[in-house]
């Protein structure tokens, strides 16, 4: 594919993006107010699906034995791109939520989806008040039954690696009691990389690994924690890149 093809391609792919988009936020808003968001699920991950073949990416979703779907539990993925969010939207069988930076919130429509959907603020600059709101916030979403989905790395990868985890969301878990699901979303960098308007053509593979339970883990084993869910989330991607 030539690169000229490649440019126009993507700015075709771009325009009907955004339509579909805008089109789609728009209606599932006012729909999830009328009939609420839980009963609305099937049709946002449907929309979901769309955003990701409107731009032109194939999904694979390979699930392991040892992933608990019916667990309450936080999913720590690798960050590549902005489509990240309706990749894994549109291949984890749970009702979930994200941990977004606060400043997200202020976006047009993506922001308004968000803060309507419920995500969990995260302060972009961490302070004592934002911190115990965002752990509040956190701990009732995961009580009524919502999974929530964290970008350890904090911002998205520059060379297609994982980069290296923030603790945040392990202390979280600890603290709270709920288990790990590490992530892994292949191909991603292929597809769409920071600080590029083209869109690839790629399929998308994404692997769901084991459930790790925290439950009996204490705060010295942080580190490890973080460790181990790392290695698990980079492995299939290191092996892609090779």
């Amino acid at each position: 594919m030539s690169h000229t093809w490649l440019v126009v391609r993507s700015a075709i792919l771009w325009t009907i993006c955004w339509i579909y988009f805008v089109f789609a936020v728009l209606s599932v808003l006012i729909i999830g107010m009328l009939i609420g968001q839980r009963r609305i699920d099937p049709v946002v991950r449907l929309v979901s699906r769309g955003i990701v073949f409107l731009a032109g990416a194939r999904l694979r979703v390979h699930r392991a034995e040892g992933f608990a779907s019916e667990r309450t539990c936080f999913f720590v993925a690798n960050h590549v791109n902005v489509f990240d969010p309706f990749v894994l939207y549109s291949s984890i069988p749970q009702f979930i939520r994200g941990l977004e930076l606060e400043s997200h919130f202020s976006m047009p429509v993506y922001g308004w989806l968000m803060k309507r959907f419920g995500n969990v603020p995260v302060p972009d600059v961490r302070t004592a008040s934002g911190l115990k709101r965002t752990y509040r916030l956190a701990r009732e979403a995961l009580e009524n039954g919502t999974s929530l989905v964290v970008f350890a790395e904090a911002s998205r990868t520059l060379d297609g690696y994982v980069r290296k985890f923030e603790s945040g969301v392990f202390r979280m878990a600890l603290n709270l009691g709920y288990p790990i699901v590490p992530v892994s979303v292949v191909h991603a960098f292929k597809w769409k990389r920071k600080g590029s308007r083209l869109l690839r053509p790629a399929t998308v593979v994404v692997h769901i690994h084991a459930t790790i339970e925290t439950k009996g883990l204490g705060r010295e084993d942080l580190h490890a924690l973080r460790n181990q869910v790392h290695e698990i989330v980079s492995k299939p991607i290191a092996e892609s890149l090779v």
